[in-house]
Formats: structure tokens, sequence, C-alpha cells
């Protein structure tokens, strides 16, 4: 079920139900899917970017990455949201891949952790092929080729591990033109595969507290990223309520940019 969320698509689906789309389209069952996984940071760059805000529009699914548009699902009166973590989900599909013979390509991170990551994985699901892997570090002028040999690979599935807004960019511009049947961005999932980062307890996943594990391992690189726009999703999500609680003061639920 496809809903609005402070004037983004986000669509409810459980995480089999998401992997059952993905399989689908990797099985030729279904037209092209592409997948971008929505979580705080994402929503709250999106009404500042116009590029963002349609990149996510224009996708197929839009998952439910983070604790935090979980909860806002919730007060908005969707009932109890099942997030569907990006890293969760690839880590599921990438053991769909091993079962039924479809070869994933991978494409981001460091050269060694890309490498890293695509060994890990075949370490953990034997039988795992891979249509082919690229580092993310290339030039602009390097896009045509890398998505030629994507295309040329015969990949069923491609995960897109650079940082957002490039991966949506990347995924937007690219997809009609990569042949492959279903496309995600992965964010730092590479990094976690190849053991380069920590996730976090099972209990604090639960809690929906990942976030804050995640700003303890990289408090420098993260702390202004996630002060800032879990502040600014906190305010929009004060202003929703006081609309819908009082709409003839406050006015209705727009998508007015803050």
């Amino acid at each position: 079920m496809r809903v609005e969320l402070l004037g983004l698509p986000v669509d409810i689906l459980s995480h089999d139900e998401t992997l059952a789309r993905a399989r689908a389209a990797m099985r030729g069952e279904a037209g092209r899917c592409q997948h971008v996984a929505l979580n705080v940071a994402k929503l709250v760059n999106a009404r500042r970017d116009p590029d963002l805000d349609r990149d996510i529009r224009e996708s197929d699914l839009v998952g439910i990455d983070g604790a935090g548009i979980s909860l806002a699902l919730r007060l908005q009166g969707h009932g109890r949201v099942e997030r569907v973590a990006g890293i969760d989900l690839f880590e599921s599909l990438i053991a769909l891949c091993a079962r039924e013979g479809l070869r994933p390509y991978l494409l981001g991170a460091k050269p060694d952790v890309v490498a890293d990551a695509g060994r890990a994985l075949a370490r953990r699901h034997p039988g795992l092929v891979l249509a082919g892997a690229h580092h993310g570090y290339f030039r602009p002028d390097q896009e045509d080729a890398i998505c030629r040999g994507i295309a040329e690979s015969g990949a069923h599935c491609l995960f897109v591990a650079l940082p957002t807004p490039q991966k949506e960019r990347f995924m937007r511009r690219h997809r009609d033109r990569l042949g492959v049947p279903f496309v995600m961005g992965v964010g730092g999932s590479f990094d976690v595969v190849a053991g380069r980062v920590q996730r976090a307890p099972v209990l604090v996943q639960r809690l929906g507290a990942e976030w804050f594990y995640r700003l303890a391992q990289e408090p420098r690189r993260l702390a202004g990223r996630y002060l800032r726009t879990n502040a600014v999703f906190a305010g929009l999500l004060a202003g929703e309520a006081l609309r819908r609680l009082a709409p003839e003061r406050f006015g209705p639920a727009s998508r007015t940019r803050s």
C-alpha cells in the first residue's frame, strides 16, 4: 500500500512482501523495479533538494528503512508498521540469489571494501555467483563505461553503495539503460558485510536506536547530520500533529517545503 508521509510517497510493505516484489522483477515476472530506502535524513534532505525529491518520488518502491519513518506512519494512524532495514533486505536478496541462481552486481564503496564484501558474501552463501563488481570512486566521465559493463554482465539485480543523493541520482539517471530488473541503493551495507563497520546488536535494532549506535561509532562524521535532520523531522511531525488536531487554525497538511 502506498501512502504519503510529509509530502513523499512511502510503500507500507513487510520484509517478505518487499522480497517477493524484488524476486518477481528479477525472475522476469514483473517489470523493472527500483527500490529506494527512506530514512529520516533522506526525507528531510529531499525537502530542500528537488532532484532528490524527484529521485524518491519516481522510484517503484520506497521502503521504510528508518525507525523514525515507521514511528511517523504509526502516528498518522497506519497501525504498527514494519521497518524494512535496507541492509536486512540486501542480505535476504543475496541469499535469494544464491538459492535461485540469480546474479547480483555490486557497485560502490572503496575498491578493497567492495572486493572484501564480495568475498564475504560468497563465503556466507555457497553457490552465489556475482555478475560483477566495481568500486564507487569513479569520475563522471567513467559512468558510461561502468553502465555498459553492468548492462553486459547480465545481472539480475544491482546494489548501489554510494552516498545519498549520488546513489538515487545514479539509479534514476541510468536505470532504463542498464537492463537490470531490480535496482536498489544499499548505502553503507558493503562496509558492514566487509567487516569495516559493526552493526548494532539486535536488541538495539528492535528498540529503534540503531542510529544512536552508528553515531557512537562515527561521532565526528554523523553527529551534525543526525542532530540537524532529527530536529527538523521532529518539528515536521509536530506541525503535522497540530494541523490534524486543529486544522481550522493551522491549516490542512500541505507539501510546502520548510
